[in-house]
């Protein structure tokens, strides 16, 4: 094999369709477009989800749905996570070095997922009833 006789594999390359050179290409005379209207005409379209003037689709439905902007602020700790943090006191900043938390929160709230048998301080960090009394029953404390 040398570098004067590679070759692409067969059916790799094929000829771009060339329109509206003759009758005998088979694509002549209109080019594969029909005759008048105006997907025939240069430049003649319309925007995704035109129907014809008819209402379109995507503004017949109803809109729905709410996603609050605040969401990406507000973050939860499982109490499972809280047991595997080796720490006595645990606030946000704690959370956030230890990565169990994003850099972007703001609040935290501890949820009751997983057990926890080791006193645990929370400062400036929230807890749902059923974690508080979790938390409360191993030792530790909400400031």
């Amino acid at each position: 094999m040398n570098l004067n006789n590679i070759k692409p594999g067969s059916g790799s390359k094929h000829a771009k369709r060339r329109v509206g050179r003759g009758i005998g290409s088979g694509l002549g005379k209109t080019a594969g477009r029909g005759h008048k209207g105006q997907k025939s005409r240069a430049g003649g379209f319309h925007k995704v989800g035109f129907e014809g003037g008819q209402m379109p689709l995507q503004r017949r439905l109803p809109k729905r749905g709410f996603k609050s902007a605040s969401l990406k602020y507000n973050a939860e700790v499982s109490l499972k996570d809280l047991e595997l943090l080796a720490l006595e006191e645990v606030d946000v900043l704690a959370l956030k070095q230890a990565g169990l938390v994003p850099q972007l929160a703001k609040v935290v709230k501890v949820i009751k997922s997983g057990e926890i048998a080791r006193k645990v301080v929370l400062k400036g960090v929230g807890a749902t009833a059923g974690a508080r009394a979790a938390i409360e029953a191993a030792g530790g404390s909400l400031a």
